[in-house]
């Protein structure tokens, strides 16, 4: 967020951002009538038409065709991929990607589209038009995550599912600084 990495390495990150949110809208449809899920997905969350529309901008023609995951993604889309078999596991990490975006990344939008010139296009991730009211869409959802019906054993699993959320998304950071060559990364 500030400048310290080019358009380039901002894109990789995108780019690492897309495998994501791929798999976790993927088994989101997956799952779109579970009873547990089901109750979280929301088409206005759905990142990954913003994320190609970033790419379209930040990335030459021809983009699908030349991207890969860094190993960090792989595992992390691997883990999203098992939760398709557990819903509670599935809404640990959707609570954490997209509570996260509609938090803290609404204020690194604006910093990104600053840092690197962009304001539409490039930083269209960042920005949820079909949530016109980001705090009250937060507060329904945290609402419904405390109606959840699940034995204290199953809770405990859940909120270790969310720590395991945050580690996998630490680790792909930890490898974009290595990929990008940040300085104090090994």
């Amino acid at each position: 967020m500030n400048g310290e990495i080019d358009r380039s390495g901002y894109a990789l990150m995108v780019t690492q951002h897309l495998f994501i949110y791929d798999a976790l809208e993927a088994v989101g449809r997956e799952l779109r009538n579970n009873q547990i899920a089901g109750a979280f997905i929301a088409d206005e969350l759905l990142r990954g038409p913003h994320l190609r529309a970033d790419l379209d901008e930040l990335l030459e023609p021809g983009w699908p065709e030349r991207v890969t995951p860094l190993p960090a993604t792989t595992r992390y889309v691997a883990r999203l991929r098992d939760m398709a078999t557990w819903p509670p596991g599935f809404v640990a990490h959707h609570y954490t990607r997209y509570l996260g975006d509609l938090s803290g990344g609404l204020a690194i939008g604006q910093v990104v589209a600053r840092v690197y010139g962009l304001s539409g296009p490039g930083v269209s991730f960042y920005r949820f038009e079909r949530i016109p009211r980001p705090k009250v869409f937060k507060d329904g959802y945290r609402e419904r995550l405390d109606t959840l019906f699940l034995d204290t054993d199953e809770q405990e699993r859940m909120i270790q599912e969310v720590l395991t959320a945050y580690q996998l998304n630490t680790d792909v950071f930890v490898e974009l600084g290595q990929a990008v060559g940040l300085p104090g990364q090994p």
